[in-house]
């Protein structure tokens, strides 16, 4: 039985429906109904949005990965942790005006962290 990479997919589900609204909003506010009208704002939420859905499910996957071959509980919360802190950093610095570089460069470099330790670890635990 799955116990921790169903939570970390909640949450990280949460995160993207407030990125989802936030695209919605910025469709209302600027009046596009379709990309992003030549609106700063609206490419800025758009791109933070799907930069999320770019890395996450990969990383998710792997972490399940992780935890259906027995990974330890402790490794599976690191990669999760690291991961939704990722996001939830990059998500924030990135969407910002102006941007929070800092936040966005930690947020990606938690997320590359997560997806290639999850990776080794995938590996090492099949072989």
């Amino acid at each position: 039985m799955l116990t921790f990479t169903p939570i970390y997919a909640a949450l990280l589900a949460i995160l993207y429906v407030l990125l989802s609204l936030k695209v919605i909003s910025q469709r209302r506010i600027g009046k596009i109904s379709y990309g992003d009208g030549g609106n700063t704002d609206m490419l800025k939420a758009m791109r933070t949005h799907s930069n999320f859905i770019e890395y996450t499910p990969l990383a998710l996957l792997l972490i399940l990965m992780v935890e259906l071959q027995a990974g330890s509980g402790l490794l599976v919360n690191l990669l999760g942790l690291s991961l939704l802190v990722g996001r939830v950093l990059h998500a924030y610095g990135f969407g910002r005006s102006p941007q929070i570089i800092i936040l966005r460069q930690i947020g990606m470099l938690l997320t590359f962290t997560a997806i290639l330790v999850a990776a080794l670890a995938n590996l090492v635990l099949v072989l």
